[in-house]
């Protein structure tokens, strides 16, 4: 599938208020969605020893896909292509690596 392809299909699954002008539910979506990943993360430590069972990787590619979904929400919801943020995205981390600052901090490596 193509990251348009997915956008337009997370939009016709949209239902929340507003829907086309509240970035802020799509934001805060996302970063509910990546607290439950970090979440479920966290348990497989816990409860598992680290260990990643079937079952555990089929909860956490679900939470996954949530969180896909809020991202193409968000880009939607900002007037983004999802798949020129994808693009943007690599080209960026490219660059980095050619010019060795992957690691580090800060944006403007």
């Amino acid at each position: 599938m193509k990251f348009k392809d997915y956008q337009e299909r997370a939009k016709d699954t949209a239902h929340y208020p507003n829907v086309g002008e509240n970035y802020m539910y799509a934001a805060l979506g996302l970063a509910g969605e990546a607290g439950e990943i970090a979440n479920k993360i966290k348990k497989i430590e816990r409860d598992f020893g680290g260990v990643i069972t079937d079952d555990v990787r089929e909860t956490v590619q679900a939470e996954i896909g949530d969180l896909l979904w809020y991202v193409a929400q968000l880009s939607s919801e900002l007037g983004l292509d999802l798949e020129a943020v994808a693009i943007q995205n690599l080209a960026k981390l490219s660059d980095r690596k050619e010019r060795g600052v992957l690691q580090g901090g800060g944006d403007e490596r």
